[in-house]
C-alpha cells in the first residue's frame, strides 16, 4: 500500500532529490550504496540531481546500483518512471581526481544545489537530500557560503534558519555552524537564543505533532554552576529561557551541563537540546549516533536533510564509504514529508 502525497503533485511515493555532492568525494558512492536498499527504493521516488555519465561509470566500475532513467528536461518528469531517476546536468568534465578540491567539482555540486531548489520550486520533488561538498571547492568557483545550510538559506529567501541534527530520539539544533569558537561564543544571547528555541518549537511541532520538550545546553562547564564559571549563562541563557517558558508558554527549561544532557535526550527525557555552539552538538551527536544521524535545516520552506559526515576526500573513489547516513537521510526526508502533509490512512491507496 502506497500514499498519495498531494493532490498538487499526484505522486504514489515521495519524490526525493538528492544531490550528487562534490565528485571528488563519496558522495556518488554513498548515494549508488543507498539505492541498492530495497526500502529506499520502494518507499520513495528517487530522482538524483548530478553527472549521468560520471555516476553511472563510478557504478560499473564498482558494481554498484545502476538501474536509472536518465532525464535531461523536467517535462520528462511528467511520464512517470519505473526507475530511479538521474537528472543529468551534464557539468563535469571529463576527468575526475578524486580526493582533490577543485574549482570545477566546487561549481558542479553548487550548480546540483541550486537546480534541487528550482525543482521544487517547479513542484518536481517534495525534498532535497544532499550528498557532501567541499567548502573549499565550492569557494574555489566563486561560491561564498560555509556550508548548505546557509546556501539554502539564501535560494530559498529564508531568513530564521537553524541547523540540526536527528538521530531516533535524540534532536539538536545548532546556535551557530562553521564558525571559530571565539565568534561562536559572541552569538550566544538572549535575542539569539530566543529565536532559536522559538524556531525549534515551530519546526518540532509540524513533526512530533506536539509541543516538544526542549533543554538548553550551558555553555560553560557545568553550566557555570551560578556564575562560577562563567556569566553567559545568567546573562544570556537563563534571561532567555524564561522569556520563552514564562512569556511564550514553550516547554523549554536549563541551562543543563552539556556533558550529561546530550545523553539523557538521547535516552527520552527530551524532545530536542539546543546547543550554544557546532562542536558541543555534533560531538556529541557522532559519539552517539555516528552514521545515523541526520542533518536536517529547520526554517526551510521544504524538506531537507543530508548526512553526518563530509567529503571523505582520504577514501573518495575507492569503494569503502558506508552509506548508512544517506539511507537514513533518504528516509527520513521520506517521513518528514509524509508527516508534514498530515495524512490520514484514508488516503492510502492499494
Amino acid at each position: 500500500m502506497r500514499r498519495v502525497i498531494s493532490d498538487k503533485t499526484k505522486r504514489l511515493k515521495p519524490r526525493i532529490g538528492v544531490t550528487m555532492g562534490d565528485a571528488a568525494g563519496i558522495g556518488v558512492e554513498v548515494i549508488l550504496k543507498a539505492l541498492a536498499n530495497d526500502e529506499v527504493r520502494m518507499s520513495t521516488d528517487p530522482l538524483i540531481i548530478g553527472d549521468a555519465k560520471f555516476l553511472l561509470n563510478f557504478a560499473a566500475q564498482y558494481g554498484l546500483f545502476s538501474d536509472f532513467a536518465v532525464i535531461d528536461s523536467i517535462a520528462e518528469l511528467h511520464t512517470p518512471q519505473e526507475k530511479p531517476v538521474i537528472y543529468d546536468l551534464k557539468n563535469l568534465p571529463e576527468k575526475i581526481e578524486f580526493g582533490r578540491e577543485s574549482a570545477a567539482c566546487g561549481k558542479a555540486s553548487a550548480q546540483y544545489i541550486e537546480f534541487a531548489v528550482k525543482l521544487w520550486r517547479a513542484h518536481a520533488i517534495d525534498a532535497i537530500v544532499t550528498a557532501p561538498i567541499s567548502k573549499k571547492s565550492m569557494a574555489l568557483a566563486g561560491y561564498d557560503y560555509p556550508g548548505h545550510t546557509e546556501f539554502l538559506a539564501s535560494l530559498s529567501n529564508t531568513l530564521n534558519f537553524a541547523m540540526a541534527f536527528f538521530a531516533n530520539k535524540l534532536r539538536v539544533v545548532l546556535l551557530s555552524t562553521h564558525l571559530s569558537l571565539v565568534d561562536a561564543l559572541k552569538l550566544v544571547t538572549k535575542e539569539n537564543l530566543t529565536r532559536l528555541i522559538k524556531l525549534t518549537d515551530s519546526e518540532l511541532r509540524k513533526y512530533l505533532s506536539k509541543r516538544p520538550k526542549i533543554a538548553v545546553a550551558g555553555v560553560n562547564p557545568h553550566a557555570s554552576e551560578d556564575g562560577l564559571f562563567g556569566l553567559e549563562e545568567k546573562k544570556e541563557i537563563i534571561p532567555a529561557i524564561v522569556h520563552c517558558s514564562k512569556q511564550l508558554g514553550l516547554d523549554v527549561s536549563g541551562p543543563y551541563a552539556a556533558d550529561t544532557i546530550f545523553l539523557r535526550a538521547f535516552h527520552g527525557e527530551f524532545d530536542a537540546v539546543v546547543s550554544c555552539y557546532h562542536d558541543q552538538a555534533t560531538i556529541a551527536v557522532k559519539c552517539l549516533c555516528f552514521e545515523k544521524a541526520v542533518n536536517v535545516t529547520l526554517g526551510l520552506p521544504f524538506v531537507r536533510t543530508s548526512v553526518d559526515h563530509g567529503t571523505a576526500f582520504d577514501i573518495a573513489g575507492k569503494n569503502l564509504a558506508d552509506a548508512s547516513s544517506m539511507i537514513e537521510a533518504i528516509k527520513l526526508a521520506r517521513d518528514l514529508v509524509l508527516k508534514k502533509s498530515e495524512i490520514s490512512s484514508e488516503d492510502f491507496i492499494e
